[in-house]
């Protein structure tokens, strides 16, 4: 009987004991893990702080050694400097206005194609399809000369149509929107129909209403894209009062080189929009860049 009592007892003990190293293990290794994620994040957000840091400090202090992550006087009129040196404020509205325009058009178009590809059957529509997405391996640089000879031939070279009218329509935006509406039932676009409401009314009543967090997501995805464009600027774009935020910084290094205080205090200002738009529509993104790969 004791015997039997000691033979359960050691066998509860190697199960205790490995289960104990086995929870270890993973302990160490989560640890591993999240310090690895902490490193990465570190390593990713010194530049911004280095940036951020050179925009308060004189031309001498920026690449002093070791680094002086903060400054012994903070020079604020860098930035009214910066300011002053290019007009940063038409910049500002140019990419503004062509980040928003290409950002409400792609939505529009990668909406109504997506819809169609999910929800309606017509002769070709999967070679269609897989036509749109061969156009996503097509890098730019392949197009842009004969892009370039197109937009000038409408001429729209220093115009606004230039900037936008080329990228309103995204291969990207459509799969995405296409992916997402896959999901949504048919019964409820059926019942909308028996019910009278046109194909429009559907897609504007149904559809866009239940595509908010896949459009939040494009929506992030093209407007950094477009404020962050600086190839296509730069070849349609001669004039001054034309320039994006992207290729006025190009030339405010190029006229300016020495003065890294004032390019880092123009590129701290540059990246404040981006940082709002992330900060306020983040739960919008993450849910819809999930939310679009749920169905093939």
């Amino acid at each position: 009987m004791y015997k039997a009592d000691a033979n359960v007892f050691r066998r509860s003990y190697k199960v205790t004991t490995r289960e104990g190293i086995s929870n270890l293990f993973r302990l160490v290794l989560r640890g591993i893990g999240y310090f690895l994620l902490a490193m990465g994040g570190v390593l990713m957000v010194l530049p911004i702080v280095w940036m951020l840091s050179s925009s308060f400090k004189t031309s001498a202090e920026v690449f002093t050694v070791p680094v002086q992550w903060i400054p012994n006087t903070f020079h604020f009129d860098n930035y009214i400097n910066a300011m002053q040196l290019a007009p940063f404020g038409r910049y500002f509205f140019n990419s503004m206005y062509v980040g928003l325009s290409t950002t409400f058009l792609t939505l529009l178009f990668s909406s109504m194609a997506g819809y169609g590809f999910a929800k309606f059957n017509f002769w070709g529509k999967q070679s269609l399809f897989i036509s749109v997405l061969s156009t996503m391996m097509i890098h730019f640089q392949v197009i842009m000369i004969a892009l370039f000879v197109l937009v000038r031939g409408f001429g729209w070279l220093n115009t606004y149509s230039g900037l936008i009218i080329p990228a309103a329509v995204s291969a990207f935006g459509v799969f995405m929107m296409r992916q997402f509406i896959l999901t949504i039932p048919d019964e409820l676009i059926d019942a909308a129909r028996i019910d009278g409401a046109s194909e429009f009314n559907i897609y504007l009543q149904i559809i866009v209403p239940l595509c908010k967090a896949p459009l939040s997501a494009l929506g992030i995805f093209t407007f950094l894209d477009s404020w962050n464009n600086l190839l296509w600027p730069l070849i349609i774009i001669t004039q001054v009062k034309m320039r994006t935020v992207a290729l006025g910084l190009t030339e405010f290094q190029s006229l300016n080189g020495s003065s890294f205080n004032y390019l880092m205090a123009a590129t701290t200002v540059a990246s404040i929009p981006i940082l709002i738009l992330f900060i306020v529509m983040q739960r919008q993104f993450i849910r819809g860049v999930v939310l679009s790969g749920m169905k093939g």
